[in-house]
């Protein structure tokens, strides 16, 4: 992503080795993944998983969503600041920042 004037720090700590509008979307996407992955499904679902869920779902506790939810929506919040001030305007080629 290239930096200007008009880029937030929060927006340029996300997204400042990614490149494309496709990538960003990729990590935003994989991040949500991950962060419905985090929950804790064997307390919310208990016995209903099974063995096999349980040997899946290894994770127990809240800490890892607490972490994940905030960052997911940090995520898609920069993706919408991106999309609304037209951040992802390529350079032309040769031009230096």
């Amino acid at each position: 992503m290239i930096k200007t004037k008009n880029t937030p720090i929060w927006v340029f700590l996300a997204f400042s080795a990614i490149e494309t509008r496709k990538a960003a979307l990729i990590l935003c996407w994989s991040s949500l993944a991950f962060t419905l992955y985090s929950l804790p499904w064997n307390l919310l679902l208990g016995d209903a998983l099974g063995e096999i869920g349980k040997q899946i779902f290894l994770i127990d506790d809240w800490s890892w969503a607490a972490m994940m939810v905030p960052i997911t929506a940090w995520y898609f919040s920069c993706l919408k600041w991106m999309d609304t001030h037209e951040g992802w305007v390529s350079r032309p080629a040769g031009a230096e920042t």
